[in-house]
């Protein structure tokens, strides 16, 4: 198959692109709206395209929404990711209304619900909403308090550690269940060990850690975040560094691979495991193609990626064209095919470019020589990871092979 762009496409990507229709949207309720000032966030000054007005969605634009995402997608389980900014902004009363369509338009199918939040509002009237109704919540914390509080902090900078782990008791309390998302910056640098078991310590079970490397506009009056392919960029001071990233996942893999397969599920290695065998990884970052969790704004303007939110990546509006047109659009197939199409030299040439498949493109700021072909900003950090967790993927798919547990290779 080949791509707008000339490109020859593999078989698996082609299936991606045309088969059975399904994606993830992630909806932002409140668009960039939030009760924090994460020093490191990416998605704060989006609001500047909304004339920095903070908005919740309308009813009307949710009903739309849900209808067409519905429409648009055909799998046997419909998911739905309620994100932010802060979601929990938009009250209790927007989830009903979200349950109550939900119920109106799936037709009978299974609805998944999972939501985003930074914890400060999880009251036990959340956690035992979150119960009831089968959402799955995942919890933004950093480690100890001292590493949590060094940059997520309220907008007039008092620490906000103590009412994140409030709200955790609240949710476990409840029975609602949680996982975790876990930066890892400059700071959380050298304590992987440390916080994988803070992380197994509260209770977290499934844990997602996502570097945090930012480049700044240089051409801005104010700090803001830039564009992966702007070239007039710097570096932002809390970006964690290659060599820092790859020795925590490897710090957190060795506590994890002792005791914890099958018990802690961890994203990274469940993606590094996937790769190792072929299957889907589950995870775009890890994917050999992108596009496969479109984001809609409040407002309904839909954006290929919630890295990509600027306006020259903007699709569409879901209350202009349906969902399905957007997510098929050849913009859409344009942007998911530039993570092969825009791969350099190095990378087509790697020996774990099947495990990373280049990660996410927002961390591709590292020119290699070729005129536009970027290098991932992580590649050394990632290299270092892949070494060493080698010799156990290939034992944990030996095992899968002969339908025994990963937990076998010791």
């Amino acid at each position: 198959m080949i791509d707008s762009s000339g490109n020859t496409i593999a078989l698996l990507d082609a299936r991606r692109l045309t088969g059975r229709r399904h994606f993830n949207v992630m909806i932002k309720p409140v668009g960039s709206a939030c009760n924090m000032a994460c020093s490191y966030c990416y998605y704060l000054d989006k609001a500047a395209l909304y004339g920095n007005r903070e908005q919740v969605m309308g009813f009307d634009t949710l009903e739309v929404l849900i209808k067409s995402y519905f429409e648009a997608d055909d799998s046997d389980c419909v998911e739905f990711n309620w994100h932010g900014g802060e979601p929990l902004l938009s009250g209790p009363g927007f989830y009903r209304k979200v349950l109550e369509l939900e119920r109106r338009y799936s037709a009978g199918r299974r609805v998944s619900n999972t939501i985003q939040t930074n914890g400060l509002l999880l009251s036990m009237e959340w956690a035992d909403f979150f119960a009831a109704n089968g959402f799955l919540v995942g919890i933004s914390i950093d480690g100890p308090e001292d590493l949590h509080d060094g940059n997520r902090r309220r907008k007039g900078g008092e620490p906000t550690f103590r009412k994140v782990m409030d709200g955790i008791s609240n949710l476990l309390s409840a029975g609602a269940q949680f996982n975790t998302m876990t930066t890892v910056n400059r700071l959380s640098e050298g304590r992987g060990k440390e916080v994988y078991s803070f992380l197994k310590g509260i209770g977290s079970r499934y844990m997602q850690f996502m570097p945090v490397l930012e480049y700044l506009d240089s051409n801005e009056r104010e700090a803001r975040i830039a564009d992966p392919f702007e070239k007039s960029s710097s570096l932002a001071g809390w970006s964690v560094s290659p060599e820092g990233f790859g020795r925590f996942l490897c710090d957190v893999f060795d506590e994890w691979v002792r005791r914890d397969i099958g018990v802690i599920f961890v994203n990274q290695f469940d993606s590094t495991l996937a790769n190792w065998c072929g299957v889907n990884p589950g995870s775009c970052v890890y994917g050999r193609l992108c596009g496969g969790n479109a984001v809609v704004e409040h407002n309904g303007d839909v954006y290929p990626c919630d890295h990509f939110v600027y306006p020259k990546y903007r699709l569409g509006n879901i209350k202009e064209r349906s969902l399905e047109d957007i997510v098929n659009s050849p913009d859409m197939a344009d942007f998911s095919l530039r993570k092969q199409s825009g791969l350099s030299s190095g990378c087509r040439g790697c020996e774990y470019l099947f495990a990373c498949n280049a990660e996410c493109p927002k961390h591709w700021h590292c020119v290699d020589g070729q005129d536009n072909a970027k290098s991932n900003a992580l590649c050394e950090g990632y290299y270092m990871f892949y070494s060493h967790v080698a010799p156990y993927m290939d034992r944990m798919r030996e095992c899968i092979r002969r339908k025994e547990s990963p937990a076998n290779i010791f």
